[in-house]
């Protein structure tokens, strides 16, 4: 019969602008900055427990208002996609090429919240020139590689500087804390010179030899070492 399958188009029509739509949403996702792309993403993988901020709301004398869930909104926003922070790690030791390192300079640990960063200043491969804050040219080399990861996955970052015990340093009144705080700082400086906002500093501290690394004795070189804690903001 002459009408039977006129309808076909409709379906392929339907069809066609489906795609479109589909198009479109992958587009505007690819344009978003890393919250967007994390918060997306985690939907996706787990559509019933979504990490994107919800309210509810409640009828009230005939007005709608919209009671927020403080407590709710924190956790969801601090959800962190942890296949992203592996991916951070693994992108960091391929700029400084230390995926087949032996002597460890950098250690990388992914934590809930971000990842937690200790540079090694150990006389191989030193960080900063003896008993002074200055970069030697493999600190500025970590420094302008971590500023530009920071920079880029938009995270904040706590600095605190270490030392190991028996350090001879020629000024009396120049102890091991100033010079960790010196190095903390000298820390902040380049890292912001190469590309990090200065608001995304929360915290720089210099320990000293007081908070020494179990795995070694107080004496040894691997104590002398800055920490970076690195973490995604909270909205």
């Amino acid at each position: 019969m002459a009408g039977k399958g006129g309808g076909a188009w409709k379906v392929a029509y339907a069809d066609f602008v489906t795609a479109l739509m589909a198009l479109f949403m992958v587009l505007w996702i690819m344009s978003q900055d890393t919250e967007v792309l994390v918060a997306t993403s985690r939907y996706f993988q787990n559509p019933f427990n979504s990490p994107l901020e919800r309210s509810s709301g409640l009828l009230d004398d005939g007005d709608t208002t919209i009671v927020s869930q403080p407590q709710e909104k924190e956790l969801m926003s601090a959800a962190v996609d942890m296949g992203l922070l592996h991916d951070m790690a693994r992108e960091f030791y391929r700029m400084l090429d230390l995926e087949n390192e032996e002597a460890d300079p950098v250690i990388i640990k992914v934590t809930d919240n971000g990842l937690n960063v200790t540079i090694f200043d150990r006389p191989q491969r030193p960080l900063f020139k003896e008993n002074a804050a200055d970069f030697t040219p493999w600190g500025e080399l970590v420094m302008r590689n971590l500023a530009w990861l920071m920079d880029s996955y938009v995270l904040q970052v706590k600095i605190d500087a270490y030392s190991s015990k028996g350090h001879s340093i020629a000024d009396p009144d120049y102890t091991l804390f100033e010079l960790t705080a010196d190095r903390a700082n000298a820390t902040r400086r380049a890292l912001v010179f190469y590309a990090l906002a200065p608001s995304r500093v929360e915290e720089v501290s210099g320990h000293a030899d007081r908070d020494p690394l179990p795995q070694y004795e107080p004496g040894d070189p691997s104590q002398d070492r800055i920490e970076l804690s690195l973490a995604i903001p909270r909205r």
